[in-house]
């Protein structure tokens, strides 16, 4: 790793270095080390960084550029996505399912990538936002019940910073999302952080921002009042109809 990278102390208060000293490449690598204790992540958040790390490597922390991100009343499906979410009898909730989410999106395989980021440690560390009321996820279930795609996140005032999303059936995550932004945009909340570019996030709408954009985008945003607890009775049980 280049000399640039910070080592952050073992205190959770301690400051992060400021985004735009983030390394070119790999892009948005910032500084290793610390905890996932909740005040760190909470304050990583806030600066916009975020941790992603392998097993068996040091916590690393990140602020990409350009910034991926969605509006909340642009998400873009196809209209043949809308027409089977119509009929597909699918029912959207919150905060039902926090833990089996997040396995979900740390077990299923994805392309291009062997294992996951999401390890032990990361989810446990996630299970305790959500105990205090940071952490969210969407879930979406078939008139069965079964879980079929499912996105879960970090809100802090009136930002959702959005982390990891599955599909368990087809077109699950992208009727998690969906909903997600059908009910944020319901809200007040005007964007959901995606992190990283990747062109599956392009053809849903999200647009790349510039580092300088997306920190005073969320300056504002997370000082606002937001939704601290469980989202589940305020979010609703929402027909797969309302939000495609």
């Amino acid at each position: 790793m280049s000399l640039r990278l910070a080592w952050l102390p073992a205190d959770p208060a301690a400051p992060f270095p400021p985004p735009a000293s983030a390394l070119e490449d790999p892009n948005g690598l910032l500084a290793a080390g610390g905890d996932l204790h909740p005040l760190r992540l909470l304050n990583a958040y806030r600066e916009g960084i975020f941790p992603w790390f392998s097993e068996g490597e040091p916590i690393l922390w990140w602020s990409p550029a350009p910034r991926a991100v969605f509006r909340t009343d642009g998400l873009h499906l196809s209209r043949r996505d809308r027409r089977t979410l119509r009929g597909s009898g699918w029912t959207a909730r919150a905060d039902t399912a926090f833990a089996e989410v997040v396995r979900a999106c740390a077990g299923t395989p994805r392309r291009g990538q062997d294992g996951t980021w999401i390890t032990a440690g990361m989810q446990a560390a996630y299970r305790e936002l959500h105990r205090l009321g940071h952490a969210h996820s969407v879930e979406v279930f078939d008139p069965d019940g079964r879980l079929v795609g499912a996105i879960y996140g970090v809100a802090i005032g009136r930002m959702f910073f959005g982390e990891s999303m599955v599909s368990l059936a087809s077109g699950g995550s992208k009727a998690a999302l969906a909903a997600l932004a059908h009910r944020l945009a319901a809200w007040g909340w005007p964007l959901i952080d995606a992190q990283v570019e990747h062109p599956h996030l392009a053809r849903l709408g999200a647009e790349a921002w510039p580092r300088d954009r997306f920190l005073a985008a969320i300056a504002t945003l997370t000082a606002a009042p937001g939704r601290i607890g469980a989202w589940t009775g305020a979010f609703g049980a929402m027909p797969a109809s309302e939000f495609a």
